[in-house]
């Protein structure tokens, strides 16, 4: 199961009651962040979840209100006697940034991956965690996320007879390995069936509507997506800003058909986006708002 937490909502400045938009996912003992704006410790402790198993973080941009929680955050993670390297992801320029701001945090006990998009496109495997990284449209390099975790096919002992595969090597192959025994290489898909639906969660923000976010995002169980304003007469604004309205990020959405649609990254001014909701539920009817905390714990289809 993945469990996936809205750490904050607001865009632009944390408020009272919203912090800024960060992302928090848990899977087999592993925790990964995207975005760390002002506001995000505060945010993950509000929710009880612990610092230490943030393996991944991955940046969207460098904006202020996606990255500025960043120093503290390491402190933290230092404090808590983590040793484990600690992998970051984001546009070119991350090394550049992350040195800028560890000059208040430029001791700790951990070393710092970087690991720099190079293309529009790409991917990254890291502890269960299938990450791809897409370009969106900003006015700063800008890239969305979908994280994925992928499902082996089920054991297949007619095919592990067929194949000849000696038994006691089946647990080994079924659980990933690959093993040389003989002469003879012996892979898991020599005893799995096709692989089966995995859990998908995209996160996007601070973007026109391009098509590679509705690509990216389709099938997913779960799209966060900006919704920056929800007032239909600030369609203009969004343009202009290069940002969105709840109304087009619902049209993301009906392309993409998700299990859900969470809006996020509100403006300031918008003090209370639920008031909206009515009218882009009939664009896209599982559209929610988000808030601080809001949580869902994803698994897998029983059956699949």
């Amino acid at each position: 199961m993945l469990d996936v937490c809205l750490l904050g909502c607001s865009g632009m400045m944390p408020l009272p009651g919203r912090w800024l938009t960060s992302l928090m996912t848990r899977f087999n003992g592993s925790s990964l962040l995207i975005d760390c704006g002002e506001g995000t410790q505060v945010a993950i402790k509000e929710k009880g979840w612990s610092f230490k198993p943030i393996d991944v973080i991955c940046f969207t941009h460098y904006h202020g209100d996606h990255i500025s929680g960043l120093p503290g955050l390491l402190l933290t993670m230092g404090n808590a006697e983590r040793t484990e390297p600690l992998t970051l992801i984001g546009p070119k320029g991350l090394e550049r940034v992350v040195n800028a701001l560890r000059v208040i945090a430029p001791d700790l006990p951990f070393r710092l991956e970087s690991r720099e998009i190079q293309d529009t496109e790409e991917e990254f495997r890291i502890n269960g965690y299938r990450i791809r990284a897409f370009r969106v449209k900003h006015n700063v390099t800008c890239y969305g996320y979908t994280i994925e975790i992928d499902r082996a096919g089920k054991f297949d002992v007619d095919k592990a007879k067929e194949r000849q595969v000696p038994l006691k090597l089946w647990s080994r192959l079924q659980k990933g390995e690959t093993i040389c025994q003989d002469g003879v290489t012996y892979t898991p898909e020599d005893v799995l069936g096709a692989p089966r639906k995995g859990l998908k969660v995209t996160y996007c923000t601070d973007t026109r509507p391009v098509p590679a976010i509705s690509k990216n995002a389709a099938g997913a169980d779960l799209f966060v997506c900006e919704g920056m304003y929800g007032e239909p007469e600030k369609q203009a604004k969004a343009v202009e800003y290069r940002h969105m309205t709840f109304q087009e990020a619902a049209a993301l959405a009906r392309e993409a058909d998700p299990g859900e649609l969470w809006l996020t990254h509100f403006s300031p001014s918008l003090v209370r986006p639920e008031q909206y909701l009515d009218d882009v539920r009939e664009i896209f009817p599982r559209t929610h708002c988000g808030k601080n905390g809001k949580s869902k714990t994803l698994v897998f289809e029983e059956n699949a």
